[in-house]
C-alpha cells in the first residue's frame, strides 16, 4: 500500500465535494492517506470555489 499521489488527493477531494466519491475510494483514502493532506486539499478547494462563485456573481451583476 503506497501513499496517494497529489493527483489522487485532488481527485478524491473533488469527488467528495460533488458527492460522487465511491465507497472503495473513500476506504482507500482513510487507510492510505494522510488526514492533513485531505483537510488542506478541502480547504484550498473551498476557498477557490467561493472565490470563483463571488467572481461570477460580481461579473453577472456588473459590480
Amino acid at each position: 500500500m503506497s501513499k496517494p499521489t497529489f493527483t489522487q488527493i485532488i481527485r478524491s477531494v473533488l469527488a467528495a465535494a460533488f458527492g460522487v466519491q465511491s465507497n472503495k475510494n473513500r476506504q482507500q483514502d482513510f487507510e492510505q492517506g494522510s488526514l492533513l493532506a485531505y483537510i488542506i486539499g478541502g480547504l484550498i478547494f473551498t476557498v477557490l470555489f467561493v472565490l470563483l462563485l463571488s467572481t461570477l456573481v460580481s461579473k453577472i451583476t456588473g459590480n
